[in-house]
Order: structure tokens, then C-alpha cells, then sequence
């Protein structure tokens, strides 16, 4: 059996010397560490571009150690949102490319998620139907907000329906999460940012009608979803007794099975009491590679798990991946 790494990080170094030599005319510093490793900074939003993210060599080496056979390659810090329309498409354009280079030198083994310039949603969507067309691409890849705007804004409609159209799941991630400023110190932007803004972009999606809107568009949320999974009982009782959410048509908890959700947990049980809650054909097995936040080896921890029978083993660790995916 295939297994199948949906969570995994990649910088294409086309993409990094793009960034190198417009980034200062487009608004960004850019500088090199002491390690010789190109650093980005604008406001809000930093970025150093390690070897480990860009080398795809040595990143065939950790996942044959680790024993995953496919990676899902995509964008993290710092996306592209934060550039001039113009430019942004340029480096999604630029990325999206490198993603498909990656695929055709190792079809087997890596399949990409492309970004978009969901700044300018109407070249988002130029962008997405290209971008469908180049080998490989088998999702799209999004922030869990675009500078501060919620994905349930009006104008991402255009990016949703073409997404939806082309059968193409959106895969989010956070980005600077919300509080960040009082969150400088031990490392919390991540340990609580991240899970926080996850479930921020979940209920944007649930509360502002996305999902009923585009009912055929998959999500997968990462970090095994966050925080949504434990405040769903608390929006359900939001949803009982406030008017802020009389015009849902249903429970909130009602709609956890229209997300995927990565197996990152860090914990064995929060792992197990997901997959009770939405079930081992909503889970996929993910890891954060190459981050140092990561699973080293993703499928070990499946592999682990006593309270979960062969069937869910196998769906988690590859087999709803690959027709999430259309790897068939």
C-alpha cells in the first residue's frame, strides 16, 4: 500500500532566487544568514529559506527513511499574498511551475498543491486553471486567512466555484496566526497560533456559508484540525442559543465530515478520539516535513495505534489520499 504524506513543505529554488532578486523591488528585505541561507522579512511576516525545504535529493532520502512513498509538496511562509497583485502571480505562477518540474523528475514519488494570488481572486483564477493543466498539480493550497481577510470574504467565491469546477481540494495552513503580537515568547505563535487559526478559518468556511454554497469543494485542515475538533460542542450551543447564528441551516458540528484532517497531533489519543469523531475516512496521515514542529516518521505513529482496525490503518496512512488526490 501507497502511503501518502499530505502535509509537506517545498521551495522550489527557481522560486527562492525569484524571491532574491525582485523581492527589495517589491517591498520585501531580503538578506542571507550566516549559514548562507536567503532570509525574507516584510511586515508581519519572516521567512529563511533552509536547504532542508529546497534540496529534493536529501528530501527523498528523509521520506525513504521514514517510509512514505509520496509527498504532497507545498508553499508555507511567507505564500504570496503579501506581494503586489502582479508579482504574486508571478510567484505563484513561478512555484506552481516548480511544482510540476519536481513531479515529472520523480512522477512516483511527488505531487504538488498549488498556490494561488488570492489577493487578486481574479488572477487566482486564471492561475488555478492553469496551473490544472501542468502535471502533477492535484490541489490548491491556501492560508487560513489572506492578509487578515477570512475565507468566508465575498470575493474568494470565484477561487471556490473554480476549485470546486475543477475538482481541485484546497489544503489550508496558517500563516502569522491571529494574536501573534502577544504570543512572541516560547515559541507560542506556533504551539497556540496555529491550531487557533484553523479553527478561525474552519468556522469562517461553516458560519459564512462557504461549504453549503460550493458543496462538492473538499477542505483539509491541518494539524488535525486544530482546535475545531474540541470547540464543536460550544458551537453547537452557540448555535442553540445566538442570533449571530440563526442563519445556519444546521448544527456546526454537522459539518466536520465535510473537512479532511491531517494526523498531527503529538499525541497518540487526541489522534484516536479524531479519527471516533469524524471517522478514518476523514483522516490523512500528514507530517509538517521538513519542520523542526514535524513527524519524522508519520508512519510509525498510524502504524501505532492500537485502537483502530486494519481497514481505518489503511485508509489513514494512503488510501483516501490517493482518490482525495485522483492518484488512480
Amino acid at each position: 500500500m501507497t502511503s501518502i504524506d499530505i502535509h509537506a513543505h517545498w521551495y522550489p529554488e527557481a522560486w527562492v532566487r525569484l524571491l532574491e532578486t525582485e523581492g527589495p523591488a517589491n517591498g520585501a528585505e531580503i538578506g542571507r544568514n550566516p549559514r548562507g541561507n536567503v532570509t525574507f522579512a516584510v511586515p508581519k511576516y519572516k521567512a529563511t529559506f533552509q536547504q532542508t525545504y529546497i534540496d529534493l535529493p536529501s528530501r527523498l532520502r528523509e521520506m525513504d527513511a521514514a517510509r512514505v512513498d509520496v509527498h504532497a509538496l507545498s508553499l508555507t511562509q511567507p505564500m504570496v499574498y503579501w506581494a503586489s497583485p502582479e508579482f504574486g502571480d508571478r510567484l505563484a505562477r513561478a512555484y506552481n511551475d516548480g511544482l510540476a518540474e519536481a513531479h515529472l523528475l520523480h512522477p512516483e514519488r511527488l505531487v504538488g498543491l498549488a498556490t494561488l494570488p488570492m489577493q487578486a481572486p481574479e488572477l487566482a483564477v486564471a492561475e488555478a486553471r492553469r496551473a490544472a493543466t501542468l502535471p502533477g498539480i492535484r490541489g490548491v493550497y491556501m492560508s487560513t486567512h489572506v492578509m487578515d481577510l477570512n475565507l468566508d470574504e465575498p470575493a474568494f467565491d470565484p477561487v471556490y466555484a473554480c476549485c470546486e469546477e475543477l475538482g481541485l481540494p484546497i489544503f489550508l495552513h496558517p500563516v502569522n496566526p491571529v494574536g501573534a503580537d502577544r504570543m512572541r515568547k516560547y515559541h507560542l505563535r506556533n504551539l497556540i497560533g496555529n491550531p487557533t487559526d484553523t479553527a478561525i478559518a474552519a468556522a469562517s468556511l461553516i458560519f459564512g456559508g462557504v461549504l453549503d454554497r460550493f458543496p462538492k469543494l473538499d477542505f483539509v485542515l491541518p494539524h488535525a484540525g486544530g482546535t475545531l475538533p474540541v470547540l464543536a460542542g460550544r458551537w453547537d450551543h452557540g448555535y442553540t442559543v445566538r442570533k449571530e447564528l440563526a442563519h445556519l441551516p444546521r448544527p456546526p458540528s454537522s459539518y466536520l465530515r465535510r473537512f479532511y484532517y491531517d494526523t498531527i497531533t503529538h499525541d497518540d489519543q487526541t489522534l484516536v478520539n479524531l479519527i471516533r469523531q469524524v471517522g478514518a475516512d476523514r483522516v490523512l496521515m500528514g507530517s509538517d516535513c521538513p519542520a523542526d514542529m514535524s513527524y519524522t516518521r508519520p508512519v510509525d505513529v498510524v502504524e501505532r495505534l492500537s485502537q483502530i482496525d486494519p481497514a481505518e490503518r489503511e485508509a489513514i496512512l494512503g488510501l483516501s489520499a490517493r482518490r482525495l488526490l485522483k492518484l488512480d
